[in-house]
């Protein structure tokens, strides 16, 4: 037995580390405890500064601790002469980097690194910069430490090019950078940015970003990320950059179009983006002379909406054999639109048409069609190698739609299909974008014709969107989809006179809501289960003909008494 280690047992290793750890917590409770009771007396010297780096040395998302060290070093601060104070915040920062090896993306670490750099008199801007790029080379995601660096980058006034080069470099020995990648997407509009807005080049789309990348650096961009996604196919980083070039520029806030009845009274405002309508926001001039009008969303559950609407005071626009002149005045924004109503005419309307608005693909250069197409045949070439890749088929679909959406309908179609089956998990997600873009090709091509009857039947459709490019649509068919509902935005058909829309799984009639001109609802075949279900239809003041043949609310027998109370407007009810 001798020299042999003794061995404990499990349960006396699991009890020593217990009393450990309770030794450890009663020390860190003691040493907080002391902490506060400082701060409550308002001792910001040394010693609690020594007692606060106890504590967050081992635990740096101590927010309270933060805010009571950045205390004391604004109080020191006040003591010291200015070299003194460049040593204090230098040791500070030693301090941080220990906390950051503790834990890298700590939330109080990096902020409290940014506070210090700017007390700092002469602060090191390539030491703080080598530290992002030690940290990013650890881990390339680190959010914080982004925030960060573009914090640096602002302050040192680094040129937005050498910034581009660096997320070059970061690309090129990682293409699996996601971050790298949106850093770049937030460069490009600042360091080649068109400067010819007028013909019309696509630039990408971003959150809250308006600015256009010029066409000569987006062909660029094209090849940088095809080389990442031939590299790796199934690495998503690239791919949803490639999805961003692809996309438009954010459509500048204005209004699109003005709509007047005469017989209703009534002023529809269409806006190119949703917007939340204050009060003296919108002023109305009628034969140049200012009216004082109310403005309502067209559903009360849309705060922000793209269509807002006003009841004019009666008589002002009721005789037909006046003609009128309207302006819309948008202070928020520095721009109107004028529409005259001329007389004769029930109603008048101003507006720019889908393809002037240019709302669902670019006018695209000989050249950047050339690029495309050679894009195109790169990702079917790609797509044959990987016939399974969801994020190349996706690519082929948005490409297709950038160069021709009415021309590939069919073999988007198809591809939707494709990912539907091999990525089944996001089957809905994937109808949902097939119907917006079905919508968008009859919304096209009805503006092609001018027509106000709009069909969608057949369409598989799931969801509905744009529906304030049918603002003037009098007849509606959206027979025979997979619709579950009729959603808020509905509301936007101000002047929608029939409504087909039988043989869908309709269970919510939430946006029929006030539909003025609205006479006639056929809803044959759907899910209304509830009497309940069918309220919003009593907003609709001309409603009189009601078709509920094959829904679960037709079976009840006192059903049609208590519709009549309800929709006393509706002299036809098929049950």
């Amino acid at each position: 037995m001798h020299g042999r280690v003794k061995l404990k047992s499990t349960a006396q290793q699991e009890e020593e580390k217990r009393k450990e750890r309770e030794k450890k917590l009663t020390v860190y409770i003691a040493a907080r405890d002391a902490c506060f009771q400082k701060r409550t007396e308002g001792q910001l010297d040394e010693d609690s500064l020594q007692l606060t780096a106890q504590l967050l040395g081992s635990n740096p998302d101590f927010a309270s601790l933060w805010n009571f060290r950045r205390e004391i070093l604004g109080q020191l601060e006040t003591l010291r002469a200015e070299q003194e104070v460049q040593a204090l915040y230098e040791s500070e920062l030693g301090f941080l980097e220990q906390c950051l090896k503790v834990n890298p993306k700590s939330y109080g670490s990096w902020h409290h690194r940014g506070w210090v750099t700017g007390r700092l008199p002469r602060p090191d801007w390539a030491r703080e910069l080598g530290l992002c790029e030690r940290f990013l080379q650890t881990d390339d995601r680190n959010f914080h430490c982004w925030d960060y660096r573009r914090l640096c980058v602002q302050r040192c006034g680094v040129p937005l090019e050498e910034e581009l080069r660096f997320t070059d470099r970061l690309i090129g020995s990682n293409f699996s950078n996601y971050s790298s990648w949106h850093y770049r997407s937030t460069l490009l509009p600042a360091v080649h940015p068109d400067t010819h807005p007028d013909t019309r080049a696509p630039g990408p789309r971003g959150a809250g970003q308006r600015a256009r990348v010029c066409e000569e650096q987006l062909l660029k961009e094209y090849e940088l990320v095809q080389n990442a996604f031939f590299t790796d196919p199934n690495d998503q980083s690239a791919w949803f950059y490639y999805r961003w070039l692809l996309g438009r520029a954010e459509r500048e806030e204005t209004i699109s179009c003005l709509y007047i009845s005469r017989e209703g009274e009534r002023l529809v405002v269409v806006f190119s983006r949703p917007v939340n309508v204050l009060t003296g926001e919108l002023v109305l001039f009628v034969d140049g002379q200012p009216l004082e009008v109310s403005w309502r969303s067209a559903h009360p559950l849309l705060r922000h909406s793209v269509l807002w609407v006003c009841e004019l005071p009666p008589g002002t626009v009721s005789d037909p054999s006046v003609e009128h002149s309207l302006t819309v005045h948008w202070r928020d924004r520095h721009t109107q639109r004028e529409c005259a109503l001329y007389s004769g005419r029930s109603e008048s309307w101003c507006r720019d048409s889908a393809t002037d608005q240019e709302l669902f693909r670019s006018d695209l250069s000989v050249e950047k069609t050339s690029v495309l197409q050679s894009e195109l045949q790169s990702c079917t070439q790609l797509l044959e190698l990987e016939p399974e890749n969801k994020w190349c088929v996706l690519t082929i679909i948005l490409l297709m739609r950038a160069l021709d959406p009415l021309g590939y309908e069919r073999e988007t179609l198809a591809h939707f299909d494709t990912l539907k089956s091999v990525d089944s998990m996001r089957s809905s997600y994937y109808s949902d974008l097939c119907s917006k873009f079905m919508i968008e090709n009859t919304v096209l091509k009805m503006e092609y014709a001018e027509a106000r009857v709009f069909s969608l039947t057949h369409k598989s459709l799931t969801t509905l969107c744009h529906l304030d490019q049918l603002l003037l649509v009098t007849h509606l068919n959206l027979s025979s989809n997979q619709l579950r509902s009729l959603p808020p935005n509905f509301a936007m058909l101000q002047c929608l006179e029939v409504l087909e829309a039988d043989d869908n799984l309709i269970e919510s009639l939430e946006g029929l809501y006030h539909l003025p001109r609205l006479e006639e609802v056929s809803l044959r075949n759907n899910r209304i289960s509830q009497l309940s279900d069918l309220r919003p239809l009593a907003t609709c003041p001309r409603l009189v003909r009601l078709d509920l043949r094959g829904n679960a609310v037709g079976g009840a027998a006192e059903v049609q008494s208590e519709l009549a109370e309800l929709l006393p407007t509706v002299t036809e009810l098929l049950l």
